[in-house]
């Protein structure tokens, strides 16, 4: 009796629905492009609107701020760099100028004035002369008269003087197994005077013959912090420190050096091949020996010789003279800014050594290079022990500062298993070896 009407209530539900579903369908698509038309309009706005906030934002910023104002370091240093202070310091006035460095290693930031003229005699001449002091009281006086060519180029000469007064060279006892515990220091005063003539047959090349006089005096060492050598160390173990000889000194020397530029060299090779006799005196003391001193420098360029591999060899081998011994302060010695340098100065001594080193150097800019080294070497006191066993070894990085091609200032930090050293010299690294008595050049 209530069926149909239920049933006709149904139908009609059911086809409103379908209706409706019918009419949102329809409409889905103007919605959608009434969303797209609209959408970028409103992004539109929202952007122009926060662009001129911050324009607003920005000049409102403008009316209020003050100049620029750079640190005092960095007026210092832009200063010193438009002033060029550094190029006029090395260039002199007058012949006089400010010389840095050149003490041995250890002695402290170096500093004194400086006379050199090289336009003596129509160029042929050339005098120098210089008085340093170091930050730890080290001295340094040294005049030279050389004549680099003369002769129609063909000949050569060089005459030099030197006192030095080295209040702390470090000493650790003899040999490669010295304990790095055992460090002690000695004060070494010392004179020299050297004379070197010779001949240059073809280019690059040189022959000559070279004599020297030594005056030695050792006391104790003025560094507090260690005791003085001669008062934990025999005479045996080192060996000088009671009788003190001067030495007489006779040799001979071939050179190649084809470097490029030897202040700052990129390419090109420097061979050097030495060979001296000492001679204690006085006579009788046992020290006579004789030295072997052979050195090799390589640099290989590319990329436009912006970027340089430096490597570097020697060997120096000493010869007593039967039963003679050789003073440990005229021993050969690693450790320290110039070979190996992750160990302290004057870290080994003994009669003979071995060294290679190596560098990767690229050109950062105009006036300074970084570097990437990598060092190894050892002392020995037999000849059969000359080999690459058992070498001491260190790496590191540096810096090249250079002025007018020319290493200046170099900054090395060196790594070995005694730890890290820091070294802040002026030169460069593998520096011109010079045919001189005292070894503390």
């Amino acid at each position: 009796m209530f069926r149909h009407p239920i049933e006709i209530r149904l139908d009609h539900t059911a086809a409103a629905r379908r209706q409706s579903h019918q009419v949102g369908t329809a409409l889905w698509p103007v919605a959608a492009i009434a969303l797209l038309v609209l959408l970028p309009s409103c992004l539109l706005a929202q952007t122009a609107t926060r662009a001129a906030d911050i324009e607003a934002a920005r000049e409102k910023k403008a009316g209020h701020l003050k100049p620029d104002e750079p640190s005092k370091i960095e007026r210092i240093l832009r200063d010193f760099r438009d002033n060029k202070m550094l190029e006029r310091s090395t260039a002199g006035i007058a012949g006089f100028r400010v010389k840095f460095g050149g003490l041995v290693q250890g002695s402290g930031f170096a500093l004194g004035p400086e006379y050199l003229r090289q336009d003596l005699v129509g160029g042929n001449l050339i005098f120098r002369t210089a008085a340093q002091i170091s930050t730890h009281a080290f001295q340094r006086y040294d005049a030279q008269i050389s004549a680099p060519h003369f002769a129609h180029k063909l000949l050569f000469f060089d005459l030099f003087g030197v006192h030095h007064d080295y209040r702390s060279i470090n000493y650790y006892g003899p040999g490669a197994e010295s304990k790095r515990s055992s460090r002690t220091d000695s004060r070494i005063i010392d004179t020299a005077i050297d004379g070197t003539l010779g001949i240059q047959p073809i280019p690059h090349l040189r022959l000559g013959v070279s004599s020297g006089y030594l005056f030695v005096n050792l006391g104790p060492g003025k560094d507090s912090r260690f005791a003085s050598t001669d008062k934990v160390f025999s005479p045996s173990e080192a060996v000088g420190i009671d009788t003190r000889p001067d030495f007489v000194r006779i040799g001979t020397f071939g050179r190649f050096d084809y470097r490029d530029n030897p202040g700052g060299p990129r390419s090109g090779g420097d061979y050097l091949v030495q060979w001296d006799r000492f001679l204690a005196r006085p006579s009788g003391l046992n020290n006579d020996f004789r030295r072997l001193n052979v050195e090799v420098q390589q640099y290989i360029p590319f990329f436009n010789r912006r970027r340089v591999i430096a490597l570097h060899g020697q060997s120096v081998l000493t010869y007593p003279d039967g039963a003679n011994v050789v003073p440990f302060y005229l021993q050969p010695t690693l450790g320290g800014s110039e070979d190996l340098r992750g160990f302290r100065p004057f870290r080994f001594y003994d009669n003979n050594l071995i060294l290679v080193n190596g560098e990767y150097r690229w050109e950062v800019f105009s006036g300074l290079d970084m570097a990437l080294f990598a060092d190894a070497g050892k002392v020995f006191r037999q000849h059969a022990n000359w080999n690459v066993r058992n070498m001491e070894a260190d790496f590191g990085f540096g810096f090249r500062f250079n002025v007018r091609n020319n290493v200046f200032l170099r900054i090395d930090t060196g790594f070995s298993h005694e730890g890290f050293q820091i070294w802040f010299k002026f030169g460069n690294v593998f520096g011109e070896e010079r045919i001189r008595t005292s070894r503390f050049q």
